[in-house]
């Protein structure tokens, strides 16, 4: 039988009041407080960010204040860069690849309530990863939603809410995200 933190990775029903899960919460909320108290230049802030993001590469900044729900469900390609004030939502993993810019006040939400307003009352909620390519950048302010995968190269306008899949190689704006333009076409 899968305990709860393994439903949750794996995009199935589970429950957030699990122990293990309600651990790894509080070890998260721990460390982004600290965070709210350092900048990218302080001695200690690599020793936590890497405390809050196992595997983080040395190469990736994440200015704070930063706020996640594990940290454990965020997988960073090399050179990424993460602006102030972002929230990750990370349930279900969130995975942003190489040299990938995220503006402030980002938000990527993985966590996904029942539809049905009496099984909302439960504690209990699935997760769908999000997916972030290669060489894309995202303007400040930007949403993700649960489930969404933005192709390699791709740029977000600001302010966008990002509720299905956009290609590689293309620009997106609006709420919700549409694509305006594939960037290889002349």
């Amino acid at each position: 039988m899968k305990k709860e933190i393994e439903k949750m990775r794996s995009a199935e029903l589970y429950y957030y009041s699990d122990e293990e899960v309600l651990v790894s919460a509080k070890h998260a909320a721990d460390v982004c407080a600290r965070l709210r108290t350092m900048s990218v230049c302080d001695e200690a802030y690599r020793a936590t960010i890497e405390d809050l993001i196992p595997g983080v590469p040395k190469s990736v900044t994440v200015c704070p204040p930063f706020h996640c729900d594990h940290g454990s469900g965020i997988v960073l390609g090399e050179h990424v860069f993460i602006n102030c004030n972002c929230v990750f939502l990370d349930a279900g993993y969130i995975r942003i690849g190489r040299h990938t810019l995220i503006g402030p006040n980002c938000q990527f939400y993985t966590s996904q309530h029942p539809m049905d307003h009496v099984e909302r009352r439960e504690e209990k909620e699935t997760a769908y990863p999000i997916t972030i390519g290669e060489d894309c950048w995202l303007g400040g302010n930007v949403t993700v939603c649960p489930g969404v995968t933005i192709g390699d190269r791709c740029i977000i306008a600001a302010g966008s809410v990002v509720v299905h899949d956009i290609p590689a190689d293309s620009m997106a704006a609006g709420c919700p995200a549409v694509v305006k333009k594939n960037r290889t076409e002349k």
